[in-house]
C-alpha cells in the first residue's frame, strides 16, 4: 500500500495501535513514549508488526516523501464487529447473549480504554485532512477494568444465564490501558464523545439482531474452532518455554555461585 502511495501520490492512512506501547510503564501513554515490549512473547507478532508498520512508514515518508498519517487506535467496538473477532467486547457480548459463561483472564483488574466507532472514525477522518503526520492516539480516555466490563455486559442483557468464570492471565497481558489524548484535542479538535453505556447498548442490540437472523454458520464455528485450537497450542508452547526459562535461570545463577 505504501509503494501504491508513493507511484499515485496519495495520502495514505496506517491505522497503528495502542499495542505499539506494550505493557507500558508510563500511564496515560502519550505518543512520545516508546513502550515496553517483549520481542519474544506470545503477543509479540501484533505488537511489533505494529511497531514495524510504523517504521516502514516512515521510512518511506523520509525516503521518498510519502505523504503519511499515523494513528495509534486504542480498543474501538461497535456494531458490524465481526461476531468471531477474538475482542473482549464481542466475545463477551456474544457469551451474554448466548447465556454462556463470560471468560475473564486474570482476576480481571487489568485496564482497557473503549472508543466507540463513530467516535474513532470520526478522528480518523479528522486526522488524514489536516497538516500533522501524527502518531496521533485515538481513544477514549476513560479507563474500565475488564471486570467492570463483564458486569456492565451481563447488567444490559436481559435473562442472560451467563456469568463470571476465571481462566489463567496470558503472558505479556498488558495491565493499564489508558490513552492521553491531548495531541488530538489541541490539533484535530476531537474527543470520543459517546459513553461507554451507549455504544454497548448499540453494539448489544446488533449482536442480538445478527444472532437471531443469522445464526452461525458450521463454516464460521468450525473457524471458531480452529482458533482456539491454535491458541491452546500456543498456550502449550509457552508453557514448555517458560519452563526452559525458569531451569535456564537456575543453572546460570548455580554458575555463578560455583565461580564467585
Amino acid at each position: 500500500m505504501l509503494e501504491l502511495a508513493r507511484k499515485t501520490h496519495a495520502r495514505i492512512l496506517l491505522t497503528s495501535t495502542s499495542e505499539v506501547y506494550g505493557n507500558p510503564l508510563e500511564h496515560p501513554q502519550t505518543e512520545s513514549y516508546w513502550g515496553n515490549v517483549n520481542s519474544l512473547g506470545i503477543r509479540s507478532c501484533y505488537d511489533e508488526g505494529k511497531r514495524a508498520a510504523e517504521t516502514v512508514t516512515m521510512d518511506y515518508y523520509r525516503t521518498y516523501g510519502v505523504d503519511v498519517r499515523i494513528a495509534r487506535i486504542f480498543n474501538s467496538y461497535g456494531p458490524r464487529m465481526n461476531i468471531n473477532d477474538g475482542r473482549v467486547v464481542s466475545n463477551f457480548i456474544v457469551q451474554a447473549l448466548k447465556g454462556e459463561d463470560i471468560t475473564i483472564y486474570g482476576d480481571g483488574s487489568q485496564t482497557r480504554s473503549f472508543c466507540y466507532c463513530s467516535d474513532t472514525v470520526n478522528g480518523l477522518h479528522l486526522l488524514m485532512n489536516q497538516e500533522f503526520i501524527g502518531p496521533m492516539n485515538i481513544g477514549n480516555p476513560v479507563e474500565s477494568t475488564i471486570k467492570e466490563l463483564a458486569t456492565k455486559i451481563i447488567s444490559k442483557v436481559k435473562d442472560t444465564k451467563s456469568k463470571v468464570v476465571y481462566h489463567p492471565l496470558p503472558s505479556d497481558d498488558p495491565t493499564r490501558r489508558l490513552p492521553n489524548t491531548d495531541k488530538a484535542r489541541a490539533l484535530l479538535k476531537w474527543e470520543a464523545k459517546v459513553p461507554i453505556d451507549e455504544g454497548l447498548d448499540n453494539t448489544i442490540a446488533y449482536f442480538s439482531g445478527l444472532l437471531k437472523e443469522a445464526p452461525e454458520t458450521e463454516f464460521e464455528m468450525s473457524k471458531l474452532n480452529k482458533i482456539k485450537k491454535i491458541t491452546a497450542t500456543r498456550e502449550k508452547q509457552e508453557k514448555i518455554l517458560r519452563e526452559q526459562q525458569k531451569r535456564q535461570e537456575e543453572i546460570i545463577a548455580k554458575f555463578k555461585k560455583d565461580n564467585a
